[in-house]
């Protein structure tokens, strides 16, 4: 099997699997990190094959659906790269991949590195921020029946894995607890460049929303 047919069977098998997935987190999350991941390898010395399957497959079972289960999205991943013709160090990439792409808080220490888990990283990243990623918070706050806003709770920017996982606060914190942080958390300097201007981006409409909220504007 060649690597384009292998790669065509992953992507019917992700659009398959999240067929039914929140919106934030279904198969068009994935297309979006996969065409993200292949503009960033574009510069960077790395294995297009593992960019790619990594890509298709970091989010297969995101955790935050299966009640926090970290080891599922990397069982369903790998006992679908082991039915295909795939070398064993390929999939055994692709798995560390995704035991180690999410953010988890960021205050949890990565003990995996490679240049394809960097590249799908700031591919990941970049879909959490912009007007995408705006998006995609709303949708996921509103999916979990959260406030909007609320004033009287203030951001945690100390939290551990487990109180980041378990969180409940209003969508708007999340601004302040994660996607804020994220442009300087790239790894690569594609990533940083586009990253830079969907920050910008998050920004003003935090600005925006914060007047309209107070009746100025």
């Amino acid at each position: 099997m060649t690597q384009d047919q292998i790669l065509s069977k992953t992507i019917d098998f992700v659009k398959d699997k999240l067929s039914n997935a929140e919106g934030g987190h279904d198969w068009f999350h994935i297309q979006r990190v996969f065409n993200n991941a292949k503009l960033i390898a574009k510069n960077e010395n790395v294995d297009e094959f593992v960019v790619a399957l990594g890509a298709l497959l970091h989010d297969i079972a995101d955790s935050k659906f299966y009640d926090g289960d970290e080891t599922i999205g990397p069982k369903v991943a790998f006992d679908f790269l082991e039915s295909l013709d795939i070398e064993k160090d390929v999939i055994t990439h692709v798995i560390k991949i995704i035991k180690n792409i999410s953010f988890k808080g960021g205050n949890v220490i990565q003990d995996f590195k490679s240049p394809e888990l960097d590249v799908i990283q700031d591919a990941d990243r970049l879909d959490a921020i912009g007007a995408i990623g705006i998006a995609r918070c709303f949708n996921y706050g509103g999916f979990k029946n959260r406030a909007l806003y609320n004033p009287e709770i203030s951001p945690n920017l100390h939290m551990s894995k487990e109180e980041y996982k378990s969180s409940t606060a209003p969508t708007i914190n999340h601004f302040y607890e994660k996607l804020l942080l994220l442009k300087d958390r790239m790894n690569t300097q594609t990533g940083k460049t586009i990253a830079l201007e969907r920050h910008r981006f998050m920004e003003d409409f935090l600005n925006q929303f914060y007047n309209e909220w107070e009746g100025k504007s």
